[in-house]
């Protein structure tokens, strides 16, 4: 019977270990054989955010977040390698920023506008930048 083995590198044991006790930590396994290393599976970019990434504006494994004081609400989003978003608490991937922004509020609300980066930008500013950019 062949031997199944998971190799976790320091990053995700170092995330694992800063994970809060309400936090989802996803993890995405590929298949490789012995000592050699996986191949890595091309990623397809897709959806919305897909422009912004192939631009280095944004990058997998981002970490979204918004907080709407007035309705008590917080939200924390992943970004995918192939342009998804993983929200907390929920086990699929959502294709837009809003579909995300919805998976938290309970309503249709603009996620370009509502999920920020770790640097305070939202998603829309990053858009906008790609959109100023191509015209140069």
């Amino acid at each position: 019977m062949p031997t199944f083995s998971i190799h976790f590198g320091p990053e995700i044991i170092a995330h694992l270990a800063k994970a809060g006790p309400d936090e989802t930590v996803h993890v995405t396994l590929t298949l490789g054989r012995g000592d050699e290393p996986p191949e890595a599976a091309p990623v397809l970019l897709k959806g919305p955010l897909a422009k912004i990434m192939k631009a280095g504006l944004l990058e997998a494994g981002t970490v979204l977040t918004f907080h709407q004081p007035r309705a008590d609400r917080k939200g924390r989003a992943v970004v995918t390698a192939d342009g998804q978003l993983i929200v907390d608490g929920h086990s699929s991937p959502f294709p837009s920023p809003s579909k995300a922004a919805g998976a938290v509020t309970g309503n249709f609300i603009n996620g370009w506008t509502l999920w920020h980066l770790p640097d305070g930008r939202t998603l829309d500013e990053l858009r906008s930048a790609l959109e100023e950019h191509g015209k140069e």
